[in-house]
């Protein structure tokens, strides 16, 4: 949360939102370096990679500021977003009837 705060803040330096974002689209993105269905090595790469981009992100905001943001953060409940919400569900609700039709018409023939 104080790293959601401090990517947001016009007062942290560029350098730090740079990383604080690209760390967030990583930890977002269905594309990965390496992928998840590799056993181990898939889950891997995004826990190291998302640790060191919060490490490095954390050692770019000057202590003051984390300071402050982790004052903030503690005081602030987490964001939330029902359209995205509602978005996300839709998403997974539409693959989920993809996938049914494509196993109804694989299991029932031509």
């Amino acid at each position: 949360m104080a790293l959601w705060l401090a990517a947001r803040d016009p007062l942290t330096p560029l350098g730090a939102r740079n990383v604080a974002g690209t760390v967030a689209a990583y930890a977002l993105s269905p594309i990965d370096l390496i992928p998840d269905v590799i056993p181990v090595l898939g889950y891997l790469d995004d826990l190291l990679i998302v640790a060191l981009g919060i490490w490095t992100t954390i050692r770019l905001i000057p202590a003051r500021l984390l300071a402050e943001f982790q004052a903030a953060a503690s005081d602030r409940s987490r964001p939330t977003s029902r359209a995205a919400a509602m978005v996300v569900i839709g998403l997974w609700l539409f693959s989920a009837v993809l996938v049914g039709a494509w196993f109804w018409r694989t299991a029932t023939g031509p």
